[in-house]
This record gives C-alpha cells, sequence and structure tokens, in this order.
C-alpha cells in the first residue's frame, strides 16, 4: 500500500500518511499480536509465525521471530528460512522488508523503510523497500534506513547506520556507516 498523497491528506495538519483500510488492517493485527503473542515464550515460535502468517506475511521453515519484535504490516515482511527477528527489533515495513536465509537481525536492529521529503513543503512520506541477503547480520541496535540492501554475507556491526548499499561478504561500522574490511568466514 502505498502513502497518500500528503498534499492532499495534509499530514502535518494531523491527516493520515496511509488509507483507512491500512490502519484498520495495523490496529487488527497489534491487537492480536499484544494479546496472543507479546507474552509468549521462545519455544512458542511456531504460533507467533502462524499469526503473522495470517495478516500476510511470508516466512520461511525455521525462520525465528522473538515475541518483543515489533512489525507495522506483516503483509510487507518476507523472511527465508531460518532468518531471525531478535528481541525487541523494531521492523518499520511501511514498504517491503525482505530477510535471506540464516540472516540474523540481532537486538533492538530498526528496519526503517520510510522517510520524509524534506523539499516537500507537505512534508511527502517517501518508502522504499529494504533487501538483507543470505547469511547477513546486522548487529545489535543497528539501523537500516529506506532502500537500503545488504549484500549476501556482510555485516552492518552494533549501532551502525546504513542508508547506501552494503557490499556482499563485508564488514560495516559506524554512523553513517562504513566498510572495514571483508568477511572471512571459515569453512566448516
Amino acid at each position: 500500500m502505498s502513502p497518500l498523497d500528503a498534499a492532499s491528506v495534509r499530514p502535518l495538519e494531523g491527516g493520515p500518511s496511509f488509507s483507512l483500510s491500512n490502519r484498520l488492517i495495523r490496529l487488527a493485527f497489534m491487537t492480536v499480536w499484544l494479546v496472543l503473542a507479546r507474552w509468549t515464550p521462545p519455544a512458542m515460535n511456531p504460533w507467533r509465525v502462524f499469526l503473522l502468517r495470517i495478516f500476510g506475511a511470508r516466512i520461511g521453515s525455521g525462520a525465528m521471530i522473538y515475541s518483543s519484535v515489533r512489525i507495522w504490516l506483516p503483509a510487507n515482511l518476507d523472511m527465508a528460512e531460518k532468518a531471525s527477528l531478535g528481541p525487541g527489533v523494531d521492523c518499520y515495513n511501511m514498504d517491503m522488508v525482505r530477510i535471506g536465509a540464516y540472516s540474523i537481525i540481532s537486538q533492538r536492529a530498526v528496519l526503517c523503510a520510510g522517510t520524509h521529503s524534506i523539499s516537500d513543503r507537505n512534508f511527502q512520506l517517501v518508502t522504499r523497500p529494504i533487501t538483507i541477503g543470505d547469511h547477513a547480520w546486522v548487529a545489535a541496535e543497528a539501523f537500516v534506513g529506506p532502500g537500503v540492501t545488504i549484500g549476501d554475507q556482510a555485516v552492518l556491526g552494533a549501532r551502525a547506520c546504513a542508508f547506501g548499499q552494503i557490499e556482499p561478504a563485508s564488514v560495516y561500522v559506524g554512523n553513517p556507516a562504513r566498510r572495514i574490511k571483508d568477511r572471512r568466514r571459515k569453512a566448516s
């Protein structure tokens, strides 16, 4: 679902950025998650996955979603097999967020697929998808901005902020994130 035209709905004056149907779906999901999932222990992951799938999320086998995760719109979430959203992750997916197989999004990381046009007098909401490749790691409290692609096997270090592309098999740190080295993985 695309954002509404800010010139028409005037979000700076309290108008909505999304349609009524979008807001009602999100309200229903937030209520269901609060009542039926937020309090559940890690062992009840299959139940949480089931609830997310009811609301349109595409989640691969063995994926892990912790109960303290915040997901803005499940229909905009696509997780491959064995991917993980850790404790306290904020998946602010106003656009699609795709997380590759075996990728880990660590505690309190933020995946933010929206921003505002600062040059637009009505502060138009702009959304862009986030893509995280296979075997990638977004470390604790890192921020991934709109339109970012994190390559396969890449690492975004703790509290780093990614606003551009993260190259495959590379390690990035800092704000804004900068590449510091290759990621070399030992064969098992």
